[in-house]
């Protein structure tokens, strides 16, 4: 089976069985990284280009490390020092990258659709490394590889994601992958953090912490986007962590063995103490290894759509 689409741009339009191609090759690919030698020749020959137009460490990083392991030809563009502060529109930065051989795009932008209209505006591959409060898909399948890995699988598993569901394109994507794969999705935050019409999702919304960690079997933090709190969303940090803060005390109510992730970077004593963040139930270091294994997959899986060649 082969990716459907040249392109990477979100969840919700992507396949279960799309889903857990790209998380079976991501196995391969975690197994190479673990190894004493990481260079590979998959990507030989193959040009990767990293075009950020917002601050990231691990997406970013992590996607220039898969290239670089595979042995692509990797670039980074940053906005700030490009023809972008000189005014160069999207479509014409995507053109020009494009026209220089690049084979993948990775895109992360504050406007929501932007990987999409760059995807339709060239022939690269383009990669959707987080778009406004849209979508963030590689987050989402590294996370559910990470569930896979300590779980065996999504299916039937209850998993509560807690915090600022409202302006996470990370629960967005996490709620497409997930409920796709069987999993039941519960989401709590502060009323005015949580978007009107999440049941249609197919998820269950809670306004108490409390509530969407019973009997959980991963329970996954946000970050509480600091930049948004002056427009008065919740009263004052203090509040917020008061009430949906992720304490011991609270993870008793889900299951003994449940799982704590958080995509990152962690507000300490705000969305986790630390306590929870580095207890033995943590796997927020083991998440951001693993996000290196499937941006490995991904790339592997694009550059080798009109191949008939297995990693396996």
């Amino acid at each position: 089976m082969n990716l459907k689409s040249k392109d990477i741009l979100g969840l919700k339009d992507m396949s279960a069985d799309e889903i857990m191609l790209i998380l079976d090759t991501a196995k391969t690919m975690k197994y190479i990284l673990t190894s004493n030698n990481k260079k590979t020749p998959h990507l030989q020959g193959k040009s990767i280009i990293t075009l950020f137009y917002e601050n990231s460490t691990r997406t970013r990083l992590s996607f220039e490390l898969a290239s670089k392991y595979m042995s692509a030809a990797a670039a980074n563009i940053s906005a700030s020092g490009s023809s972008v502060s000189k005014g160069e529109t999207l479509i014409d930065t995507g053109k020009t990258i494009d026209m220089m051989g690049a084979d993948v795009i990775i895109l992360r932008h504050p406007m929501s659709g932007a990987p999409h209209l760059l995807a339709r505006n060239v022939n690269a591959s383009v990669i959707n490394a987080g778009d406004g409060m849209n979508e963030h898909p590689t987050q989402a399948l590294l996370d559910m590889f990470t569930i896979i890995e300590k779980k065996g699988s999504l299916k039937d598993l209850k998993i509560a994601i807690v915090g600022d569901i409202l302006h996470s394109r990370v629960a967005r994507s996490n709620i497409w992958g997930m409920t796709k794969l069987g999993a039941e999705v519960n989401v709590a935050g502060p009323s005015t953090l949580l978007p009107v019409g999440m049941e249609k999702t197919g998820v269950r919304v809670f306004n108490t912490v409390q509530e969407a960690l019973i009997d959980a079997d991963v329970v996954m933090g946000l970050r509480i986007q600091l930049e948004r709190q002056k427009k008065g969303l919740f009263p004052t940090i203090r509040e917020y962590s008061r009430f949906f803060g992720l304490d011991e005390k609270r993870l008793r109510l889900a299951r003994e063995d449940a799982i704590i992730m958080h995509p990152g970077p962690v507000n300490r004593g705000v969305e986790l103490t630390s306590s929870v963040a580095d207890g033995d139930q943590s796997l927020i270091n083991e998440q951001v290894m693993n996000g290196v294994a499937v941006r490995m997959a991904l790339l592997y899986l694009l550059t080798r759509r009109n191949s008939s060649e297995n990693i396996n």
